[in-house]
């Protein structure tokens, strides 16, 4: 019977796939925006919500099932709650490029602080949380951009897609990293449980 400190090394493991599966959830609409020809706020707001939807129910369900530090499976399910609620509603209110302006604004400022709030309360205990920081900082310096950006929808849009398609990489390249950094780490403990 496996002890409730082998199971968190166990769980440990396996904290790359939230990270590689956010990453190819975010890749797939980001390319969808830069062969799409269509940056209009409409197209916007189709692809932001399903992704969203998408991507708050999947990352949002693993992340919390992985979380191993006390306090941070509460912030990953805000941040998957308030992903969810505003793919909903980029897809059910109607709206135009204002719209898609504040909602992505104010989605990637909450959604981005408390990844960066998360990553910093996990730092030193995490292996992932230097990646939270790092993704919560893009998040949130995506809500300045779109703060300040004047009202154009090709360049909102592009601009939603490059975020997309540049946290997914990112995301995919941190994930597999700390997958292959905890494969030594599991060959040496194996070597010390069995001499």
């Amino acid at each position: 019977m496996a002890s409730a400190r082998d199971a968190a090394p166990e769980r440990a493991t396996h904290s790359w796939v939230v990270p590689v599966v956010r990453g190819a959830l975010a890749v797939v609409p980001g390319v969808a925006i830069a062969f799409s020809q269509d940056h209009s706020a409409g197209f916007g707001l189709l692809v932001f919500g399903t992704w969203a939807v998408v991507s708050g129910l999947v990352v949002g369900a693993l992340a919390v099932r992985d979380a191993t530090v006390p306090g941070i499976r509460s912030l990953f399910a805000v941040n998957a709650v308030v992903t969810v609620a505003a793919g909903i509603l980029a897809l059910t209110v109607p709206g135009g490029l204002p719209f898609l302006l504040y909602l992505v604004s104010v989605w990637a400022a909450v959604t981005g602080f408390v990844e960066i709030y998360a990553g910093l309360r996990a730092r030193g205990r995490i292996a992932a949380a230097r990646d939270w920081i790092a993704a919560g900082a893009f998040t949130a310096l995506l809500a300045i951009v779109f703060l300040l950006l004047p009202p154009d929808a090709v360049a909102a849009v592009g601009l939603l897609g490059a975020y997309l398609v540049i946290l997914g990489v990112y995301l995919v390249i941190g994930g597999f990293s700390l997958k292959w950094a905890a494969a030594p780490d599991r060959a040496a403990a194996g070597t010390e449980q069995h001499p």
